[in-house]
């Protein structure tokens, strides 16, 4: 029988075990116990599957894979300590020495620390595209590109690629196509319907949705996550029972919170961009958005982020900040708490004011993760930070 999103997402589970709990239980090992010397021989092999190692498997992370890749529209996955964990796993595992990723140009600071700084080191080289000039792509593309890496939406510029597009250009070059879906999760967008290889989460964001786990995890056809089970079952970057535990229970409510996340956000946009304090407003569900029609056509809804500029620059973004009495001002996003971010001088602090400036990221830009508070304390919180911190004209003219 078909199910909906939200049945999939609760009433996914492990078998239940002789107890017959209703929820299920976490599985606090590290190792497990063999029958015999034979049924230890026969797993070692793969002649018999079977848990062995907790760094390989276990219970609460194979329900964890399960569910996502149902949500997901995929077959397999492999769930890692972090996002970061799964970004670089995915790297390590399908680039060697004389690789080339195309990479969009806006992408979260570590991933191009990844880039910039540490694949060189093993022979691996980058170019970055901007997600808005697709017709720039083929000019990069090189004989030697193995992997075209994206994020859409973007953090924190909230750039919009057509993955439709993308899916018949990586294939058309013969490279494969990886997308980090973190900002979107699946109940808003799924890459795999348009030609994506892999689909990429930090699952630490919306999947968990409360700011208590960190968690990675990679998704796509079973071909492509044995590559990945090859390299992360002896490099190591599990992610434990426990947190695998919190994230696949977390996954019952994903939709429930994104529609409240997407409702409040748009209404937030919609007020920033009529304030006259405020010079930019980046949303994708905003019809001022250069891909609007494209967010539209792939996405559910517009998601939780909104990326803003007021008025005054950096002095003016601080001032902001520092008069938020509701948010919190934290690097993370996707929480039910509603976050304000700096992204200069946080998320994106290492790149360079050039490298910033290219992806949209300017000293007043404030990336803003809308909560599950009522919409009206938000919009008052906001729109009282604003009046706080306006510039008197001496400071202005500085």
């Amino acid at each position: 029988m078909s199910q909906h999103f939200e049945t999939q997402a609760v009433r996914t589970q492990m078998e239940r075990s002789q107890h017959k709990e209703h929820s299920a239980p976490i599985y606090m090992t590290s190792s497990y116990k063999f029958d015999d010397a034979e049924e230890m021989r026969a797993l070692f092999t793969g002649e018999q599957e079977g848990n062995i190692y907790s760094r390989y498997a276990n219970p609460n992370v194979d329900e964890f894979i399960t569910k996502m890749a149902i949500l997901e529209g995929t077959d397999d996955g492999w769930a890692t300590a972090t996002g970061m964990a799964a970004i670089f796993t995915t790297f390590a595992a399908f680039l060697k020495q004389g690789d080339h990723i195309l990479s969009s140009r806006s992408v979260f600071g570590s991933t191009h620390q990844l880039l910039h700084n540490i694949l060189p080191k093993w022979g691996i080289t980058y170019s970055y595209a901007d997600l808005d000039k697709t017709e720039e792509w083929e000019k990069l593309i090189q004989p030697n590109t193995k992997m075209i890496f994206v994020e859409t939406p973007s953090n924190p510029g909230i750039d919009i690629i057509d993955l439709e597009w993308l899916g018949n250009f990586s294939k058309k070059h013969g490279a494969m196509l990886v997308v980090d879906n973190c900002f979107a999760t699946p109940y808003l967008q799924q890459p795999i319907k348009y030609g994506t290889d892999l689909s990429i989460h930090s699952a630490t964001k919306y999947i968990d949705g409360q700011g208590r786990a960190l968690g990675g995890i990679i998704l796509g056809r079973n071909e492509l996550i044995r590559e990945i089970e090859g390299f992360a079952r002896h490099s190591g970057p599990a992610l434990s029972p426990f947190n695998s535990w919190i994230l696949s229970k977390s996954l019952e409510t994903l939709a429930v919170r994104m529609d409240r996340h997407c409702e409040s956000a748009l209404k937030v946009a919609t007020a920033l961009e009529a304030n006259p304090e405020v010079e930019l407003v980046k949303y994708p569900f905003l019809p001022s958005h250069p891909q609007y029609e494209i967010a539209k056509k792939q996405m559910k809804a517009g998601g939780g982020i909104i990326t803003f500029v007021p008025k005054g620059g950096l002095e003016r973004a601080a001032r902001f900040l520092d008069a938020l009495k509701m948010f919190s001002i934290s690097a993370n996003l996707g929480d039910t708490r509603s976050i304000a971010t700096h992204p200069a001088t946080s998320t994106h602090s290492k790149l360079t004011e050039e490298q910033r400036n290219e992806v949209g990221i300017e000293q007043g830009t404030i990336r803003l993760s809308i909560g599950l508070e009522h919409v009206d304390d938000i919009l008052a919180d906001i729109e009282q930070a604003l009046k706080a911190s306006v510039l008197e004209p001496e400071e202005t003219s500085k």
